[in-house]
């Protein structure tokens, strides 16, 4: 039997849980009635209840109760495909495996060999550095896209990728790399109410830099640190200086003003590098999971997305004593 598609697993789920809804709405509804028979109140309550209350997470009605059925059906497509990007970022860091169910990683000091010991065989290996980068082209072998393909291979199969991809594409409304460069971060902090897991390196603070790197949470070192550094950014920095003295060498109008945008990217990292990354790899900065994500995401400053719920807090922070590395008064 052929692997279903993905979007033919998308609409049976969305089928799916309308049925359970309906389901539930029926056993609610009788619910009511027994209630209403049992004290004779069955002429003057009402019994009734309406989908749009039915709370099942799951129950579209619910959940966008003000919208047409057909946008409750386009509304849970859309949050399906995106479950499924943020659900393939946790397998690309080990926090989940398609092997196995339920949190691999999530501990801190665990690493790989770890992972390795409750899945020992994987049919998708999660990244081995703990930094996967997230540039505007195919920069690195082991980027953001090219791991979420194979994500995508080992979870559906090699004959349906690419129209599982068009699919994907089709649902955001954009290129995967756009959703990637523009929305993931945005939406995964939302997820989790500013107290992200994955982290965002990024040279610039709003998330709209060059050079942008995620790293989890859970499986952080110091060691992770440098390799953001001397592994990608650096790395980086190489290969945007051969592609300038590539386009230089052209006398083509088009090909030197690429030279230019990508002149003024180097100086971005060359910049971020000096000022914010390089003095924080070389404090050899570490991180105690028991400060939470709060105090340990203000520490690392300009280093990451700025993230304005968080940053609001840094003076009410810098009071904190309890910290087992509290935060510099100074600021990072």
């Amino acid at each position: 039997m052929a692997t279903p598609t993905l979007e033919q697993t998308v609409l049976a789920q969305r089928d799916h849980w309308a049925k359970v809804s309906r389901e539930q709405q029926q056993r609610e509804i009788a619910n009511n009635v027994a209630v209403a028979e049992a004290y004779d109140l069955l002429d003057e309550v009402p019994t009734d209840v309406p989908l749009e209350r039915v709370s099942l997470s799951r129950n579209s009605a619910f959940r966008w109760p003000n919208k047409t059925p057909s946008e409750r059906d386009a509304l849970f497509v859309e949050e399906a495909v995106k479950e499924l990007i943020s659900y393939a970022v946790g397998c690309m860091f080990g926090r989940y495996s398609l092997d196995e169910s339920g949190l691999i990683i999530a501990s801190q000091g665990e690493t790989l060999q770890d992972y390795l010991a409750k899945v020992p065989e994987p049919s998708f290996m999660p990244d081995a550095d703990n930094v996967i980068p997230v540039t505007d082209g195919d920069w690195f072998e082991d980027d953001i896209v090219t791991r979420f393909r194979e994500f995508l291979a080992a979870s559906f199969g090699t004959e349906r990728l690419q129209e599982n991809l068009e699919y994907i594409e089709r649902t955001l409304g954009k290129s995967l790399r756009q959703y990637f460069l523009k929305d993931f971060y945005k939406e995964h902090v939302q997820r989790y109410k500013n107290r992200p897991i994955y982290w965002m390196f990024s040279s610039r603070a709003d998330g709209k830099g060059a050079f942008s790197a995620l790293i989890y949470l859970h499986r952080y070192t110091p060691a992770t640190l440098n390799a953001v550094l001397n592994e990608y950014l650096r790395e980086f920095q190489a290969k945007l200086r051969g592609q300038i003295d590539t386009l230089e060498r052209s006398k083509a109008a088009s090909d030197l003003k690429q030279a230019d945008l990508l002149r003024r990217q180097l100086t971005e990292c060359e910049d971020y590098e000096r000022d914010t990354l390089y003095p924080l790899a070389a404090s050899n900065t570490g991180m105690d999971l028991d400060d939470g994500v709060l105090v340990n995401y203000l520490r690392f400053g300009k280093a990451l997305v700025t993230i304005p719920a968080i940053e609001k807090k840094r003076q009410e922070v810098a009071g904190w004593t309890w910290p087992m590395n509290p935060l510099d008064r100074s600021g990072a």
